[in-house]
């Protein structure tokens, strides 16, 4: 089984190299991030001649997340948006997911962490707030679901590791001492960066600046992650970027980050 997660920065945009991924990799699950479209103008139909069924939650310019899933795999006991926000920004969507090999459903969560824009602005204790926010909704989430999936841009880096210039950037967003502090929480409710299982080599990055020839010079940060619970750390076969797709003409930003799971 393959689970896979991508910033597409917007969907109507990249919505023909969506479809050419899906044909040629077929991943199972698939979490989509910066939609950027309202919810009457997501492609549902263009997916399912893919072969693919969709849950999603649009919003216009910006934001926007969707969960994918290969038919004849199911979606049900869909949550859209992070219960508790006083905003309607398009940022979380889950459900539970029976992937199309069968074997036991997974709980997927699909996340578009805001950016912060910078230290100590507004949008940073933002930022901070929602993480919190999400931690606290998804621990009981874990007790229900020993089979979980978190995935998403998360606009945070672990740790110097996953940032090109770790002494450049220190302390600017992303790659906060505070942002950091958040992520670990997340994974201690029983959580694991399932990239980092497969011990990648120096410089694996998921996202790259459209300016400056930064994907050229892989100038680069992690901030794409997928976490995975307890129950499903055994069963994790392979986990990488997939770099090819940021070098196609008119490519996201970033680049979608592949778990390969043995089916259960």
């Amino acid at each position: 089984m393959q689970i896979a997660t991508w910033n597409v920065n917007s969907l109507a945009v990249r919505l023909p190299q969506l479809l050419d991924w899906l044909a040629e990799r077929a991943p199972d699950i698939v979490a989509l991030q910066e939609l950027k479209l309202p919810d009457d103008r997501f492609p549902l139909e263009a997916l399912r001649q893919a072969g693919y069924d969709a849950v999603w939650l649009g919003q216009k310019t910006y934001n926007g997340v969707a969960l994918l899933v290969r038919a004849p795999g199911t979606l049900h006991e869909v949550q859209r948006h992070l219960p508790g926000q006083p905003d309607e920004q398009a940022r979380l969507i889950a459900a539970t997911v029976h992937p199309a090999g069968g074997g036991e459903p997974l709980r997927v969560v699909g996340v578009y962490v805001p950016n912060g824009q910078a230290p100590g602005s507004d949008k940073f204790a933002y930022k901070l707030r929602w993480l919190q926010s999400l931690r606290a909704w998804l621990a009981p989430q874990l007790q229900r679901h020993a089979r979980l999936v978190l995935l998403g841009d998360f606009n945070i880096t672990f740790d110097d590791r996953d940032v090109w210039d770790p002494e450049g950037l220190r302390e600017t967003i992303h790659c906060t001492t505070a942002e950091r502090t958040e992520l670990q929480a997340l994974l201690a409710l029983g959580l694991h960066d399932a990239l980092r299982l497969f011990d990648p080599p120096p410089g694996t990055f998921t996202w790259w600046d459209y300016r400056q020839l930064a994907f050229v010079k892989n100038r680069g940060l992690r901030i794409d992650h997928i976490l995975i619970s307890d129950a499903l750390q055994p069963l994790a076969r392979a986990c990488q970027v997939e770099r090819a797709l940021r070098k196609r003409p008119q490519p996201s930003d970033h680049a979608p980050v592949v778990l390969t799971l043995a089916a259960t």
